[in-house]
């Protein structure tokens, strides 16, 4: 497997190769995010190939069509199929004001409405429906979806800062006001 020229962590999925597009090597990108930031990249990286220059993209519902250095016909197209995309957070555009990259939660404290930390964010996961943190706390590692009113993103001018689990979030996402199984019943 190719190493990226980063690490793991400073690469956006942007979601994962469909199938071949045409018979010149187009390859279609089913796009998690917005695909319009997808066009604007010259190089992705693509699961198990590495970093690959972007030599044109195509608008193409749901997402992009892609035309990559090195992938000229249908039949190698067709071997990226199901291969995950990434991009270098670098390379993506910045958002408009008010917007953020889920990479940019990577490593955010988690408080309570009080201010108290309870965890810290160490990555966020696509879940289909609903986008979910992975929260590193006390008691271990939990899901928390990322949405409101359960979680607040706070913002400092574009950038966010720290994440505010709300009251309105269920009991024991992170882990506590569950019971201890091994107390057993009280006698």
């Amino acid at each position: 497997m190719s190493r990226p020229d980063q690490g793991e962590a400073d690469r956006t999925r942007l979601g994962h190769l469909l199938g071949p597009h045409g018979v010149q090597g187009g390859v279609k990108l089913f796009v998690l995010g917005d695909p319009a930031q997808v066009m604007k990249l010259a190089r992705v990286y693509v699961e198990s190939r590495g970093w690959l220059r972007v030599r044109r993209a195509e608008p193409l519902a749901p997402g992009v069509a892609l035309h990559l250095a090195g992938v000229t016909t249908r039949e190698a197209a067709e071997t990226l199929r199901g291969l995950n995309v990434f991009a270098a957070d670098s390379d993506l555009p910045a958002p408009e004001e008010g917007v953020y990259y889920y990479h940019e939660l990577r490593g955010l404290k988690i408080l309570d409405e009080a201010g108290a930390e309870v965890g810290e964010v160490v990555d966020v996961e696509d879940a289909g429906h609903q986008d979910l943190l992975i929260v590193r706390h006390e008691a271990g590692e939990s899901f928390v979806p990322l949405q409101a009113p359960y979680v607040q993103v706070q913002l400092e001018g574009r950038r966010p800062t720290a994440l505010i689990l709300t009251a309105e979030a269920p009991a024991g996402l992170l882990g506590d006001d569950e019971p201890d199984e091994a107390e057993g019943p009280e006698a």
